[in-house]
């Protein structure tokens, strides 16, 4: 059964051909969320904290889901995701790291910092299109997500 409330999807990568094909990828899996692209750690921050061009809550929902590549110019997305662990008002978001990089150390660390998961980057876009709908069934159809409201 999909999900009622389409949650917003925030994917911080430096790489526009990697964003416009994932892009593409929530195109062809048929995913209603919107998503939501920033280029760098700086930017991700920015947006979660609502500053600068991201100040309007309308145009700069909260992300239930944070698709996160770990290399990128200004701050790295390991940097980004131990900021966003140790803010209370923002951990309880899921960070699913997205990179190219195999390593296992990356890997370790990533788990270790509160990644939800780790996913090494399809070289085709079909296997995206693949990787793509599965997140999807997985974390917007099965899992139940904190949308970020709260009532007292």
């Amino acid at each position: 059964m999909p999900n009622r409330n389409p949650i917003t999807i925030l994917m911080a990568d430096d790489d526009a051909d990697d964003r416009l094909m994932t892009k593409e990828a929530f195109e062809a899996s048929q995913l209603a969320n919107e998503l939501v692209f920033v280029e760098d750690g700086v930017e991700l921050l920015d947006y979660l904290y609502r500053r600068g061009k991201f100040s309007d809550p309308d145009s700069s929902p909260r992300p239930g889901i944070i698709l996160l590549d770990l290399n990128m110019p200004k701050k790295d997305g390991r940097e980004v995701l131990q900021d966003i662990r140790n803010d209370p008002d923002l951990r309880s978001i899921r960070v699913i790291v997205m990179t190219t990089s195999k390593a296992e150390e990356d890997i370790y660390r990533t788990y270790n910092l509160g990644a939800a998961s780790y996913i090494t980057k399809p070289v085709t876009f079909e296997s995206l299109v693949e990787v793509i709908r599965t997140l999807g069934k997985y974390w917007l159809e099965i899992v139940e997500l904190d949308n970020g409201v709260h009532e007292a």
